[in-house]
């Protein structure tokens, strides 16, 4: 059996994205500051917990690619947002990079649905299509802020990304709690009789 922590890497992308609608609607604009330490803590979660995965693959196979490398970029991207925004950083840099980390989730939602992966290829496939979208309507977003039309449209596409990874992330930890309900470290197992 393998171990895995995408459940909390999911659960972090939810709050990230939640953050996300909330300072698109409400704090774009001006008071931008306020969302700034949420989206480092998530961001720094998530990056922390994809640099693993990508590092050391605890996943069966194409599922490190899909679920490690994505969370990094999204992650970095929280993370330097945070960090911009307490700094009073201009975002237009960031947002580029979002829109073109929107396109790999785009990739990566149609192929998981093309391959059937994940134990709910649909509900996946459709969280990275959103996030995908979600991602590059950052950049409108970010030249036309006073649009408050497109200001909810972003809200609602970012939402429902949410809805599906929280829908998906918290049903993780459900099942999780049982399948692993009996695992032990190797520092646990019994160990081989004396003389074999």
């Amino acid at each position: 059996m393998f171990i895995d922590f995408v459940a909390l890497q999911l659960v972090d992308l939810v709050a990230a994205l939640v953050l996300l609608a909330v300072y698109v609607l409400f704090f774009v604009e001006h008071d931008s500051r306020r969302i700034a330490p949420g989206f480092l803590l998530s961001g720094f979660i998530a990056t922390v917990t994809g640099l693993y995965m990508i590092f050391t693959w605890p996943l069966p196979g194409s599922f490190n690619i899909a679920f490690g490398e994505l969370i990094v970029l999204f992650g970095s991207i929280f993370f330097f947002a945070g960090l911009a925004l307490q700094r009073d950083w201009d975002l237009l840099s960031i947002a580029i990079v979002s829109v073109l980390a929107g396109v790999a989730a785009i990739i990566v939602g149609i192929r998981i649905l093309d391959l059937k992966l994940t134990q709910a290829p649909g509900i996946a496939g459709l969280g990275y299509l959103f996030t995908g979208v979600a991602g590059i309507l950052v950049l409108p977003v970010y030249f036309w802020k006073k649009s408050m039309l497109l200001r909810i449209i972003t809200t609602v596409v970012i939402l429902v990304a949410a809805v599906l990874w929280a829908i998906t992330g918290y049903a993780s930890y459900w099942a999780h709690l049982d399948e692993f309900g009996k695992w032990l470290p190797a520092t646990m197992h019994a160990a081989p009789p004396a003389g074999s």
